[in-house]
């Protein structure tokens, strides 16, 4: 048992790049810590596009699998978890298009409810994060998405430009906007509460796991029947 548990904190410890260096020499398991390092991250992000739970769910698993087929593209560039983000934007986003939902301006800015929260709001932090999810659920795509990886994940102007694949000064220009939406009363007490909302954990966390790696075992053996001298023999003969 110590010896597992050594083992997980020793794993735990690695960074993203020498876990892509293990899955590309062969450890194809350890796609799992990836994964549940950044499920929460690309939830949000990909939530914040869709507005869907399950198709959001959906985009990720998407994600995930282009990025493992395309893992030895990742070229340390930029960081994996930049790199991984904007595979799931990519996602997102494409999806939208194909359904005719995606609006690639800037779109009109809408007056939002102000009115403020109740005392049992006021109260629990619990009932503030329901608040914020609302006001941000309500925020057009081009802000929601920056807000939430600026804001919600924390990440950088840089870090945010380069995984919706925009400019630095339209990265600030739409945070600005979607603070002034969701109005002073709510971003003054986000620093605690915005953390909390959107959560993928749990069950859900692990049924997407488990799916993406069903789908990345199913890909290898079909890839690896492909290979195999009796196929390659099949498909001589045919031609």
């Amino acid at each position: 048992m110590e010896t597992e548990t050594a083992s997980a904190f020793q794993l735990a410890a690695l960074t993203d790049e020498e876990i892509v260096e293990r899955i590309l020499g062969g450890e194809t398991a350890l796609f799992e810590l990836l994964m549940r390092r950044y499920n929460q991250r690309l939830y949000r992000v990909t939530r914040a596009i869709v507005r869907d739970d399950g198709e959001a769910e959906d985009v990720i698993q998407d994600a995930y699998v282009r990025a493992f087929e395309h893992l030895d593209q990742f070229a340390g560039r930029a960081r994996f978890s930049t790199w991984l983000t904007r595979i799931a934007v990519h996602e997102a986003s494409a999806r939208l298009r194909r359904r005719g939902r995606w609006i690639d301006i800037e779109e009109s800015m809408p007056t939002l409810a102000s009115a403020g929260p109740g005392p049992e709001q006021r109260a629990a932090d619990h009932e503030l994060g329901q608040a914020i999810e609302a006001a941000v659920e309500a925020l057009p795509r081009v802000y929601s998405s920056v807000f939430m990886l600026r804001e919600v994940e924390g990440l950088s102007t840089a870090e945010t430009a380069a995984c919706l694949d925009i400019n630095a000064e339209t990265v600030k220009t739409r945070l600005h906007r979607a603070r002034a939406l969701l109005r002073n009363h709510i971003t003054a007490r986000i620093g605690v509460a915005a953390r909390e909302t959107f959560e993928f954990a749990g069950a859900r966390c692990d049924r997407t796991v488990a799916a993406v790696m069903a789908r990345i075992t199913a890909s290898r053996a079909r890839h690896e029947q492909d290979r195999s001298p009796a196929r390659r023999t099949e498909a001589e003969g045919d031609a």
